[in-house]
């Protein structure tokens, strides 16, 4: 499957509401073993760590009582918690370098991200420490599929998450590490989802 081809028929399968396509031609991509391969070894790497951010947020509401987002909005107002984006995934101008781009990059922003949460849940620092790993591991699988599937790697400007905010009191911190979590496990759904739809067609 050339590089080209492959950026066709990606671009076909992959924008949101992740609904099959009538017609996509997907005689190649079915035959390409090592890109299904890649994906389904993916979505349960995937799965996995969105359980353990789960765990995560779990040990945030017993530590803290923060477990409802909607009560939290107006201190997230003040925080800037970053959301890595991940628009290239889910638009019908889908382009395969920039949705493996975000999630790539994004699984990076995380990564660093979670640096808050580990000084937060000192308890499950073992938790903490193997989902920054688990996040780096599937960031370079996904560069490494990239690299054997010829796509180019995308570079976006330095518009995106920044550095962490400072916490000004134990309380912004509790609930930064709260929407740290939060904003994770949506990263980590909608990646899935993009995942799941061009490995169950």
């Amino acid at each position: 499957l050339s590089p080209t081809g492959t950026l066709a028929l990606l671009g076909a399968l992959l924008w949101a509401p992740w609904r099959a396509l009538d017609g996509a031609p997907l005689a190649e991509l079915s035959g390409d073993q090592d890109f299904q391969l890649f994906l389904h070894k993916n979505l349960e790497f995937t799965r996995k760590i969105k359980g353990d951010v789960d765990a995560l947020q779990h040990a945030v509401c017993e530590t803290f009582q923060l477990c409802k987002e909607e009560e939290l909005l107006l201190v997230r107002q003040d925080l800037g918690i970053p959301q890595a984006p991940l628009e290239q995934c889910h638009r019908r101008t889908f382009q395969a370098e920039a949705c493996f781009s975000q999630i790539r990059d994004g699984l990076r922003t995380y990564q660093g991200s979670l640096a808050a949460v580990l000084k937060l849940l000192p308890a499950h620092a073992g938790l903490v420490e193997t989902l920054q790993l688990d996040a780096a591991n599937l960031s370079s699988n996904i560069q490494q599929q990239m690299e054997d599937l010829g796509l180019a790697t995308v570079t976006y400007p330095t518009e995106g998450p920044g550095p962490l905010p400072t916490f000004s009191s134990s309380f912004r911190h509790q609930v930064g590490g709260f929407f740290i979590l939060a904003n994770f496990q949506r990263f980590l759904e909608t990646a899935y989802r993009a995942l799941r739809h061009l490995a169950c067609l």
